[in-house]
């Protein structure tokens, strides 16, 4: 007898991927969901493929740990950040091939491509946020007012807004037009550890090494929700594609999972040892991977939002003129109270050896950058005038 459907699935662990050598910093899904990047202290740059039967690359020409990955929106190229001050673009697959460029003059610490795929922002700790040209790898400007070590930054979905945050306490928000500083949110207890925007591009949610994680609306500028439910570090977070939901990856060594409409903690996994340096969801949201420093990558089934979409899409259609989706409208409750850990959420205690039996061949790729000026890539070629 099958069981009966629970009306909220728990997420299951459902992939372990073996095979970088050191600390998990980073890692990103592709957009057409066959493939995880993940970076790590061991210099290289992993890229997974999805299937169980493909093999992995392992990329291999930074000099020093890579800070950031991620994949650009149409996939084809994929951009690591490192401590050895440069940027690199891979195209992920079999032939490797990558571009590199000087940064900054200090550990790049983020990098990000806009939603249109044009431009890239850095953040680095010589305290500056940059923006660059993808195809011409060129430096367009800078944004200059962080006064210790960038950690994030990030283009809002429209491309228009900037946001950053670091080691100085503080969240900025950039206007990309006039290249100004528009706003800065300041109550943090230490270091500003990631920002993102949400889906919609109406929220930002900015994470400390104070352990809290904060949302604000930035139509009203206003703190409208405040997590302490991490007891140690908050490195890295993620939101579901739908807006409802974050998950967040922590020194405490765990990850949690947040419902932003409730306002609460809904799930804790343990499946790390050592703290949780990057967390990141599918852009179809149905998984979700970590990484940490026990140089572990594992791959989540979210299994919890499927009902959700489903009950929404089915009201949705019963209406001759659907109303737009609640999540886009807004994040709620609107209270900016402290949400705190309470009893009732769910504790995920996965068994994590041995989850697969045989790791993936690995295909080693190594160092032949091309140029590093311009870009060789056929997708980066100017197209020719029909």
């Amino acid at each position: 007898m099958p069981d009966a459907p629970k009306h909220h699935e728990d997420p299951t662990l459902e992939r372990h991927f073996k095979g970088h050598k050191d600390a998990v910093t980073c890692g990103d899904f592709s957009p057409n969901n066959k493939q995880l990047a993940t970076g790590s202290s061991d210099r290289t740059l992993m890229v997974w493929n999805l299937n169980p039967k493909a093999r992995a690359f392992r990329f291999v020409g930074h000099k020093d740990v890579i800070t950031a990955v991620q994949f650009s929106p149409s996939g084809d190229l994929v951009a690591s950040a490192s401590r050895d001050k440069t940027v690199r673009l891979w195209v992920p697959n079999i032939k490797g091939e990558s571009t590199v460029f000087k940064a900054h003059t200090a550990t790049v610490r983020s990098v990000s491509f806009s939603a249109d795929g044009q431009r890239l922002v850095t953040a680095s700790d010589d305290k500056s946020v940059k923006v660059w040209s993808v195809h011409r790898q060129k430096f367009i400007y800078s944004l200059n007012q962080h006064t210790n070590w960038v950690r994030c930054a990030r283009f809002s979905p429209d491309g228009r807004l900037v946001a950053s945050c670091g080691d100085d306490r503080t969240v900025r928000l950039w206007d990309t037009s006039t290249r100004l500083c528009i706003n800065t949110f300041t109550d943090y207890g230490g270091p500003a550890t990631f920002v993102d925007f949400n889906s919609s591009g109406t929220c930002i949610a900015s994470s400390g090494a104070d352990n809290t994680l904060k949302i604000w609306d930035i139509r009203t500028n206003k703190l409208i929700q405040h997590y302490q439910v991490h007891s140690a570090a908050i490195n890295c977070f993620s939101f579901h594609p739908s807006g409802n939901y974050l998950i967040s990856g922590s020194s405490d060594s765990t990850v949690k999972i947040l419902d932003l409409l409730e306002g609460r903690l809904i799930y804790t996994l343990h499946g790390h040892k050592g703290p949780v340096l990057t967390v990141a969801f599918s852009r179809a949201g149905d998984l979700f991977a970590s990484g940490g420093a026990d140089s572990q990558v594992l791959m989540w089934k979210t299994n919890f939002d499927v009902l959700d979409y489903r009950e929404m899409l089915s009201r949705h259609s019963k209406r001759v003129t659907p109303d737009p989706p609640p999540h886009l409208l807004d994040i709620y409750p609107r209270s900016p109270h402290a949400h705190h850990a309470r009893n009732g959420t769910v504790e995920i205690n996965p068994v994590v050896a041995d989850i697969h039996s045989t790791d993936p061949h690995v295909v080693e790729i190594g160092e032949i950058p091309y140029s590093t000026t311009s870009c060789s890539f056929p997708q980066c070629r100017p197209q020719k005038a029909v």
